[in-house]
Protein backbone atom coordinates (compact mmCIF):
# COMPACT_ATOMS: atom_id res chain seq x y z
CA UNK A 1 0.00 0.00 0.00
CA UNK A 2 1.29 3.68 -1.11
CA UNK A 3 2.07 5.76 2.40
CA UNK A 4 0.72 9.32 2.12
CA UNK A 5 3.60 12.07 2.67
CA UNK A 6 4.84 15.10 1.21
CA UNK A 7 4.09 16.06 -1.51
CA UNK A 8 5.05 19.97 -1.74
CA UNK A 9 7.59 22.23 0.58
CA UNK A 10 7.88 25.26 0.93
CA UNK A 11 10.38 27.27 3.03
CA UNK A 12 10.92 30.77 4.44
CA UNK A 13 13.65 33.25 6.33
CA UNK A 14 13.66 36.86 6.72
CA UNK A 15 15.61 38.77 4.32
CA UNK A 16 18.32 40.08 6.72
CA UNK A 17 21.43 38.22 8.39
CA UNK A 18 24.39 38.37 10.45
CA UNK A 19 27.65 36.90 9.70
CA UNK A 20 28.95 34.66 12.28
CA UNK A 21 32.51 35.61 11.68
CA UNK A 22 31.61 39.30 12.08
CA UNK A 23 29.77 38.43 15.34
CA UNK A 24 33.16 36.56 16.49
CA UNK A 25 34.57 39.70 16.22
CA UNK A 26 31.99 41.69 17.84
CA UNK A 27 31.58 39.62 20.53
CA UNK A 28 35.76 39.75 21.34
CA UNK A 29 35.93 35.95 20.88
CA UNK A 30 38.57 33.46 19.25
CA UNK A 31 38.06 33.23 15.69
CA UNK A 32 36.46 30.19 14.55
CA UNK A 33 34.40 30.20 17.90
CA UNK A 34 30.94 30.11 15.63
CA UNK A 35 32.48 29.43 12.60
CA UNK A 36 34.11 26.00 13.05
CA UNK A 37 33.31 25.72 16.88
CA UNK A 38 29.76 25.60 16.37
CA UNK A 39 29.78 24.91 12.36
CA UNK A 40 27.60 27.94 11.69
CA UNK A 41 28.17 30.75 8.69
CA UNK A 42 25.04 32.85 8.74
CA UNK A 43 22.49 33.40 11.50
CA UNK A 44 19.12 34.98 10.01
CA UNK A 45 16.67 37.34 12.65
CA UNK A 46 13.70 39.83 12.39
CA UNK A 47 13.63 42.57 12.86
CA UNK A 48 10.38 44.26 15.24
CA UNK A 49 8.01 44.28 11.04
CA UNK A 50 8.23 40.44 11.66
CA UNK A 51 6.80 38.00 14.40
CA UNK A 52 5.62 34.38 14.43
CA UNK A 53 2.31 35.27 12.93
CA UNK A 54 3.54 37.09 9.66
CA UNK A 55 6.14 34.50 9.08
CA UNK A 56 3.67 31.92 9.24
CA UNK A 57 1.91 33.87 6.77
CA UNK A 58 4.39 34.21 4.40
CA UNK A 59 5.64 30.74 4.07
CA UNK A 60 1.81 29.31 3.53
CA UNK A 61 0.81 32.12 1.14
CA UNK A 62 4.22 31.03 -0.89
CA UNK A 63 3.61 27.34 -0.36
CA UNK A 64 0.09 27.80 -2.02
CA UNK A 65 1.04 30.41 -4.51
CA UNK A 66 3.35 27.65 -6.11
CA UNK A 67 0.76 25.16 -5.86
CA UNK A 68 -1.97 23.50 -8.54
CA UNK A 69 -4.52 23.93 -5.31
CA UNK A 70 -7.13 25.86 -3.70
CA UNK A 71 -7.52 26.95 -0.54
CA UNK A 72 -10.99 24.82 -0.92
CA UNK A 73 -8.63 21.86 -1.54
CA UNK A 74 -7.45 22.01 2.11
CA UNK A 75 -8.96 19.89 5.18
CA UNK A 76 -6.75 19.83 8.07
CA UNK A 77 -3.98 22.44 9.14
CA UNK A 78 -1.54 22.43 12.24
CA UNK A 79 1.18 24.44 12.92
CA UNK A 80 4.09 23.76 15.28
CA UNK A 81 5.63 26.36 16.97
CA UNK A 82 7.40 27.34 20.46
CA UNK A 83 6.84 30.93 19.65
CA UNK A 84 3.52 32.19 20.71
CA UNK A 85 2.09 35.88 20.70
CA UNK A 86 -0.72 34.64 22.65
CA UNK A 87 -0.99 32.17 25.27
CA UNK A 88 -4.74 31.05 24.26
CA UNK A 89 -5.41 31.57 20.47
CA UNK A 90 -3.85 29.37 17.98
CA UNK A 91 -1.08 30.83 15.03
CA UNK A 92 -3.61 28.17 13.48
CA UNK A 93 -6.68 30.38 13.58
CA UNK A 94 -4.53 33.45 12.13
CA UNK A 95 -3.78 31.71 9.20
CA UNK A 96 -7.83 31.19 8.76
CA UNK A 97 -7.36 34.74 7.43
CA UNK A 98 -5.83 33.24 4.03
CA UNK A 99 -9.21 30.85 3.80
CA UNK A 100 -11.47 33.80 3.83
CA UNK A 101 -11.95 33.99 -0.08
CA UNK A 102 -12.73 30.51 -0.67
CA UNK A 103 -15.06 30.42 1.99
CA UNK A 104 -13.39 27.08 3.84
CA UNK A 105 -13.61 27.20 6.95
CA UNK A 106 -14.19 23.34 7.65
CA UNK A 107 -10.07 23.04 8.55
CA UNK A 108 -9.35 21.11 11.29
CA UNK A 109 -6.19 21.18 13.29
CA UNK A 110 -4.43 23.03 15.79
CA UNK A 111 -1.12 24.20 17.07
CA UNK A 112 1.75 21.97 18.51
CA UNK A 113 3.75 23.02 21.45
CA UNK A 114 7.05 20.91 22.66
CA UNK A 115 10.36 22.83 21.58
CA UNK A 116 11.99 21.85 18.50
CA UNK A 117 10.19 18.53 18.27
CA UNK A 118 6.31 20.42 17.34
CA UNK A 119 6.89 19.46 13.60
CA UNK A 120 7.29 15.96 13.49
CA UNK A 121 4.10 15.29 15.92
CA UNK A 122 2.27 17.36 13.21
CA UNK A 123 3.70 15.56 10.37
CA UNK A 124 2.98 12.54 11.94
CA UNK A 125 -0.48 13.33 12.57
CA UNK A 126 -1.55 14.83 9.21
CA UNK A 127 -0.38 11.69 7.47
CA UNK A 128 -2.67 9.47 9.71
CA UNK A 129 -5.41 11.25 8.84
CA UNK A 130 -4.24 10.98 5.06
CA UNK A 131 -4.21 7.50 5.82
CA UNK A 132 -7.46 7.07 7.53
CA UNK A 133 -11.23 6.44 7.31
CA UNK A 134 -11.94 10.10 8.43
CA UNK A 135 -9.88 11.69 5.80
CA UNK A 136 -12.70 13.27 3.36
CA UNK A 137 -10.04 13.32 0.05
CA UNK A 138 -8.83 16.86 0.39
CA UNK A 139 -5.05 17.85 1.67
CA UNK A 140 -3.25 18.65 4.83
CA UNK A 141 -1.14 21.68 5.53
CA UNK A 142 1.73 21.10 7.93
CA UNK A 143 3.68 24.31 9.04
CA UNK A 144 6.43 24.14 10.86
CA UNK A 145 7.70 28.02 12.16
CA UNK A 146 10.03 29.49 14.76
CA UNK A 147 11.80 32.59 15.81
CA UNK A 148 15.16 31.73 17.78
CA UNK A 149 16.30 34.59 19.67
CA UNK A 150 18.81 34.44 22.95
CA UNK A 151 19.62 36.94 25.60
CA UNK A 152 23.14 38.86 24.86
CA UNK A 153 25.97 36.11 25.42
CA UNK A 154 27.65 33.03 24.84
CA UNK A 155 24.15 31.34 23.29
CA UNK A 156 22.83 34.29 21.03
CA UNK A 157 24.66 32.90 17.65
CA UNK A 158 22.66 29.98 18.09
CA UNK A 159 19.68 31.54 17.12
CA UNK A 160 17.95 31.79 14.02
CA UNK A 161 14.62 32.15 12.30
CA UNK A 162 12.76 29.56 9.95
CA UNK A 163 9.66 28.26 8.45
CA UNK A 164 8.56 25.08 6.48
CA UNK A 165 4.90 24.72 4.89
CA UNK A 166 4.41 20.89 3.66
CA UNK A 167 1.69 19.71 1.54
CA UNK A 168 0.85 16.34 2.89
CA UNK A 169 -1.26 13.87 0.38
CA UNK A 170 -1.98 10.43 -0.68
CA UNK A 171 0.45 10.74 -3.46
CA UNK A 172 3.79 11.81 -1.99
CA UNK A 173 7.34 12.90 -3.50
CA UNK A 174 8.37 11.87 0.06
CA UNK A 175 6.91 9.19 1.48
CA UNK A 176 6.21 8.80 5.34
CA UNK A 177 7.09 5.28 5.90
CA UNK A 178 5.89 2.65 8.27
CA UNK A 179 8.34 2.36 11.61
CA UNK A 180 9.73 4.92 13.83
CA UNK A 181 10.63 5.21 17.49
CA UNK A 182 10.85 7.77 20.22
CA UNK A 183 12.28 8.93 23.55
CA UNK A 184 10.55 10.84 26.48
CA UNK A 185 11.39 12.40 29.70
CA UNK A 186 11.50 15.07 31.92
CA UNK A 187 14.51 17.12 31.90
CA UNK A 188 14.94 20.95 32.20
CA UNK A 189 17.40 21.44 29.37
CA UNK A 190 15.90 24.22 27.88
CA UNK A 191 12.73 25.61 28.13
CA UNK A 192 11.23 29.59 28.63
CA UNK A 193 9.71 29.74 32.12
CA UNK A 194 9.29 33.43 32.01
CA UNK A 195 6.43 34.41 29.68
CA UNK A 196 7.06 38.15 29.53
CA UNK A 197 10.28 37.18 27.68
CA UNK A 198 11.24 35.51 24.42
CA UNK A 199 14.64 33.98 25.69
CA UNK A 200 14.93 30.71 27.02
CA UNK A 201 16.93 29.29 30.16
CA UNK A 202 19.18 26.88 28.88
CA UNK A 203 21.67 24.36 30.34
CA UNK A 204 23.89 23.72 27.42
CA UNK A 205 25.89 20.90 28.19
CA UNK A 206 22.44 19.48 29.90
CA UNK A 207 20.85 19.87 26.52
CA UNK A 208 23.79 18.29 24.40
CA UNK A 209 23.67 15.16 26.31
CA UNK A 210 19.95 14.83 26.18
CA UNK A 211 20.43 14.72 22.16
CA UNK A 212 22.95 12.73 22.58
CA UNK A 213 21.32 10.13 24.80
CA UNK A 214 17.77 10.63 22.66
CA UNK A 215 20.01 10.05 19.76
CA UNK A 216 21.10 6.41 21.09
CA UNK A 217 17.88 5.09 22.85
CA UNK A 218 16.17 6.35 19.56
CA UNK A 219 18.26 4.73 17.32
CA UNK A 220 18.42 1.25 19.03
CA UNK A 221 14.53 1.20 19.50
CA UNK A 222 14.41 2.25 15.70
CA UNK A 223 16.67 -0.62 14.70
CA UNK A 224 15.05 -3.42 17.00
CA UNK A 225 11.10 -2.16 15.40
CA UNK A 226 12.49 -2.30 11.83
CA UNK A 227 14.26 -5.76 12.38
CA UNK A 228 11.16 -7.06 13.56
CA UNK A 229 9.20 -6.13 10.68
CA UNK A 230 12.17 -7.00 8.11
CA UNK A 231 13.35 -9.75 9.65
CA UNK A 232 17.10 -9.53 8.39
CA UNK A 233 19.40 -6.96 10.04
CA UNK A 234 19.53 -2.88 9.84
CA UNK A 235 22.14 -0.95 10.12
CA UNK A 236 23.40 3.42 8.91
CA UNK A 237 24.42 1.63 5.62
CA UNK A 238 20.96 0.91 4.87
CA UNK A 239 20.33 4.50 4.27
CA UNK A 240 21.31 6.61 1.64
CA UNK A 241 20.67 9.98 3.86
CA UNK A 242 20.19 11.47 6.92
CA UNK A 243 18.99 14.30 8.63
CA UNK A 244 19.07 15.66 12.01
CA UNK A 245 17.67 18.53 14.21
CA UNK A 246 20.12 20.92 13.76
CA UNK A 247 20.60 23.83 16.33
CA UNK A 248 24.00 24.27 15.25
CA UNK A 249 26.16 22.28 12.56
CA UNK A 250 28.80 20.94 14.93
CA UNK A 251 26.26 18.80 16.82
CA UNK A 252 24.56 17.42 13.77
CA UNK A 253 28.27 15.99 12.49
CA UNK A 254 28.60 14.59 16.34
CA UNK A 255 25.19 13.19 16.03
CA UNK A 256 26.18 10.64 12.47
CA UNK A 257 29.23 9.77 14.21
CA UNK A 258 27.23 8.29 17.25
CA UNK A 259 25.29 6.76 15.05
CA UNK A 260 28.44 4.76 13.39
CA UNK A 261 29.46 4.40 17.14
CA UNK A 262 25.69 2.32 17.77
CA UNK A 263 26.15 0.06 14.73
CA UNK A 264 29.59 -0.80 16.05
CA UNK A 265 28.51 -1.81 19.51
CA UNK A 266 25.72 -3.62 18.01
CA UNK A 267 28.20 -5.43 15.46
CA UNK A 268 32.32 -4.95 16.15
CA UNK A 269 33.11 -7.68 14.26
CA UNK A 270 31.68 -5.75 11.29
CA UNK A 271 34.31 -2.63 11.49
CA UNK A 272 37.91 -4.78 11.58
CA UNK A 273 39.15 -2.01 9.44
CA UNK A 274 38.51 0.44 12.05
CA UNK A 275 41.00 -0.76 14.23
CA UNK A 276 41.10 2.30 16.95
CA UNK A 277 37.04 1.53 17.17
CA UNK A 278 38.45 -1.63 19.39
CA UNK A 279 39.19 0.12 21.96
CA UNK A 280 35.59 0.87 22.96
CA UNK A 281 34.18 -2.43 22.68
CA UNK A 282 33.56 -2.70 26.18
CA UNK A 283 31.96 0.78 26.40
CA UNK A 284 28.28 1.21 27.30
CA UNK A 285 26.31 4.20 25.64
CA UNK A 286 25.12 5.82 28.33
CA UNK A 287 29.00 6.28 29.98
CA UNK A 288 30.28 7.84 26.68
CA UNK A 289 27.65 10.85 26.22
CA UNK A 290 30.25 13.43 26.20
CA UNK A 291 33.85 11.48 25.99
CA UNK A 292 35.49 13.25 23.51
CA UNK A 293 37.63 10.55 22.55
CA UNK A 294 34.53 9.00 21.39
CA UNK A 295 33.43 11.86 20.15
CA UNK A 296 36.29 12.71 17.91
CA UNK A 297 37.22 8.82 16.93
CA UNK A 298 34.15 7.91 15.54
CA UNK A 299 32.95 11.57 13.42
CA UNK A 300 36.43 11.74 12.09
CA UNK A 301 36.84 8.06 10.82
CA UNK A 302 32.95 8.68 9.06
CA UNK A 303 33.86 12.17 7.69
CA UNK A 304 33.62 11.02 3.85
CA UNK A 305 30.48 9.26 4.46
CA UNK A 306 29.44 12.53 6.93
CA UNK A 307 29.80 14.53 3.16
CA UNK A 308 27.87 12.18 0.98
CA UNK A 309 25.04 11.24 3.51
CA UNK A 310 24.54 14.27 5.97
CA UNK A 311 25.99 17.08 4.09
CA UNK A 312 23.68 18.49 1.56
CA UNK A 313 21.46 18.36 4.14
CA UNK A 314 23.41 21.19 6.22
CA UNK A 315 23.57 24.03 3.49
CA UNK A 316 20.94 25.77 4.51
CA UNK A 317 20.24 25.32 8.30
CA UNK A 318 24.15 26.23 8.30
CA UNK A 319 23.31 29.76 6.38
CA UNK A 320 19.85 30.42 8.55
CA UNK A 321 20.56 28.90 11.92
CA UNK A 322 18.26 27.27 14.26
CA UNK A 323 14.99 27.20 13.04
CA UNK A 324 13.47 24.86 16.04
CA UNK A 325 10.51 23.30 14.82
CA UNK A 326 11.47 23.72 11.36
CA UNK A 327 15.03 22.91 11.89
CA UNK A 328 14.59 19.14 10.75
CA UNK A 329 12.66 19.84 7.62
CA UNK A 330 14.86 23.01 6.72
CA UNK A 331 17.71 19.95 6.56
CA UNK A 332 15.12 18.09 4.59
CA UNK A 333 14.52 21.14 2.27
CA UNK A 334 18.34 21.37 2.03
CA UNK A 335 19.21 18.20 0.99
CA UNK A 336 16.41 18.28 -1.83
CA UNK A 337 18.04 20.95 -2.91
CA UNK A 338 21.35 20.85 -2.71
CA UNK A 339 21.65 17.01 -3.52
CA UNK A 340 22.15 15.79 -7.74
CA UNK A 341 19.07 14.36 -8.59
CA UNK A 342 20.50 10.83 -9.55
CA UNK A 343 21.15 10.77 -5.84
CA UNK A 344 17.80 11.11 -4.80
CA UNK A 345 15.58 8.98 -7.18
CA UNK A 346 13.87 5.84 -4.91
CA UNK A 347 16.69 6.74 -1.82
CA UNK A 348 15.66 6.54 1.62
CA UNK A 349 16.22 8.58 4.71
CA UNK A 350 16.75 8.45 8.32
CA UNK A 351 15.41 11.47 10.09
CA UNK A 352 15.90 11.76 13.97
CA UNK A 353 13.41 14.77 15.59
CA UNK A 354 14.81 16.07 19.26
CA UNK A 355 12.77 18.64 21.16
CA UNK A 356 14.00 19.77 24.58
CA UNK A 357 12.27 19.01 27.70
CA UNK A 358 12.37 16.10 25.96
CA UNK A 359 10.81 14.72 23.26
CA UNK A 360 12.53 12.52 20.58
CA UNK A 361 11.47 10.75 17.36
CA UNK A 362 13.66 8.72 14.62
CA UNK A 363 11.89 7.63 11.27
CA UNK A 364 12.78 7.57 8.13
CA UNK A 365 11.20 8.95 4.88
CA UNK A 366 11.45 7.88 0.92
CA UNK A 367 11.84 9.60 -2.12
CA UNK A 368 9.54 8.71 -5.01
CA UNK A 369 11.49 7.20 -7.82
CA UNK A 370 9.65 9.73 -10.92
CA UNK A 371 12.54 12.04 -12.28
CA UNK A 372 9.67 14.27 -13.49
CA UNK A 373 8.63 14.79 -10.44
CA UNK A 374 11.70 15.01 -8.20
CA UNK A 375 12.63 17.87 -10.01
CA UNK A 376 9.66 19.66 -10.17
CA UNK A 377 9.80 19.45 -6.61
CA UNK A 378 13.40 20.55 -6.33
CA UNK A 379 12.51 23.89 -8.97
CA UNK A 380 9.73 24.68 -6.45
CA UNK A 381 11.25 24.35 -3.31
CA UNK A 382 14.29 25.83 -4.21
CA UNK A 383 15.64 28.68 -1.77
CA UNK A 384 18.75 30.32 -3.12
CA UNK A 385 17.11 33.27 -4.93
CA UNK A 386 16.54 34.10 -1.17
CA UNK A 387 19.37 33.24 -0.39
CA UNK A 388 20.88 35.54 -2.58
CA UNK A 389 18.25 38.58 -1.99
CA UNK A 390 19.81 38.57 1.78
CA UNK A 391 20.33 41.86 3.52
CA UNK A 392 23.77 41.24 5.50
CA UNK A 393 23.34 43.52 8.84
CA UNK A 394 26.51 44.60 11.18
CA UNK A 395 26.72 42.74 14.58
CA UNK A 396 25.94 46.01 16.51
CA UNK A 397 22.43 46.74 14.24
CA UNK A 398 21.68 43.17 14.94
CA UNK A 399 22.18 43.76 18.86
CA UNK A 400 20.10 46.81 18.79
CA UNK A 401 17.12 45.53 16.81
CA UNK A 402 17.01 42.82 19.45
CA UNK A 403 17.16 45.32 21.77
CA UNK A 404 14.77 47.36 20.29
CA UNK A 405 12.37 44.42 20.49
CA UNK A 406 12.96 43.86 24.11
CA UNK A 407 11.64 47.67 25.36
CA UNK A 408 8.58 47.00 23.48
CA UNK A 409 5.97 47.02 26.08
CA UNK A 410 3.29 43.83 25.77
CA UNK A 411 0.48 46.37 27.36
CA UNK A 412 0.91 49.47 25.18
CA UNK A 413 -0.16 50.18 21.40
CA UNK A 414 3.24 49.47 19.36
CA UNK A 415 3.92 50.74 15.39
CA UNK A 416 7.03 49.40 13.90
CA UNK A 417 9.84 51.11 13.57
CA UNK A 418 12.51 49.76 11.30
CA UNK A 419 12.07 49.50 8.13
CA UNK A 420 10.07 47.73 4.78
CA UNK A 421 12.91 48.26 2.34
CA UNK A 422 14.73 44.90 3.16
CA UNK A 423 11.51 42.77 2.98
CA UNK A 424 11.21 40.60 0.20
CA UNK A 425 8.25 40.97 -1.87
CA UNK A 426 5.36 38.55 -0.75
CA UNK A 427 6.26 39.01 2.88
CA UNK A 428 3.18 39.50 5.27
CA UNK A 429 4.30 42.07 8.44
CA UNK A 430 2.97 43.72 11.48
CA UNK A 431 1.13 46.89 10.50
CA UNK A 432 0.49 47.79 14.32
CA UNK A 433 -0.68 45.87 17.64
CA UNK A 434 -2.78 47.84 19.76
CA UNK A 435 -2.52 47.95 23.76
CA UNK A 436 -4.94 44.93 23.38
CA UNK A 437 -2.90 43.05 22.04
CA UNK A 438 -4.57 42.71 18.68
CA UNK A 439 -2.55 42.69 15.86
CA UNK A 440 -2.94 43.88 11.88
CA UNK A 441 -0.92 42.63 9.12
CA UNK A 442 0.17 43.61 5.53
CA UNK A 443 1.65 41.41 2.64
CA UNK A 444 4.46 43.52 1.04
CA UNK A 445 4.64 43.74 -3.02
CA UNK A 446 7.46 45.57 -3.31
CA UNK A 447 5.79 49.12 -3.68
CA UNK A 448 5.37 50.94 -0.65
CA UNK A 449 1.87 51.92 -1.42
CA UNK A 450 0.99 48.83 -2.60
CA UNK A 451 0.56 46.29 0.31
CA UNK A 452 -2.70 44.18 0.92
CA UNK A 453 -3.70 44.21 4.59
CA UNK A 454 -6.04 41.36 6.37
Amino acid sequence: MKRPGIEQLEVYFPAQFVGQQALEVENGVSSGKYTKGLGQLQMSFCTDLENIHTVALTVVNNLMAKSSIKYSDIGRLSVSSETILDKSKSIKSVLMQLFENSKNHNVEGVDYLNACYGGTAGLFDAVTWVASEDWDGRYALVVCVDIAEYAAGPARPTGGVGAVAMLIGPNPVISLEVGRASYMKHVYDFYKPYLSSPYPVVDGKLSNSCYIEAIDECYEKFLNTMEKRTKKPLKLDDFDHCIFHSPYNKLVQKSYGRLVYNDFLRRPEEYPAFGQFQTFRESKPAETKTDRNVINTFSKAVSKDYETKVGPSTFLPKRVGNGYTASLYMSLASLLVESEIENLLNKRILAFSYGSGLCSSMFHLKIVDDQKRVCDFQRKANYNHRLQDRHEIAPDAFNQILADKESYNEREAMKPKHSTINLYPGTFYVVERTEKGVHSYRMYDGLLNKCNEL
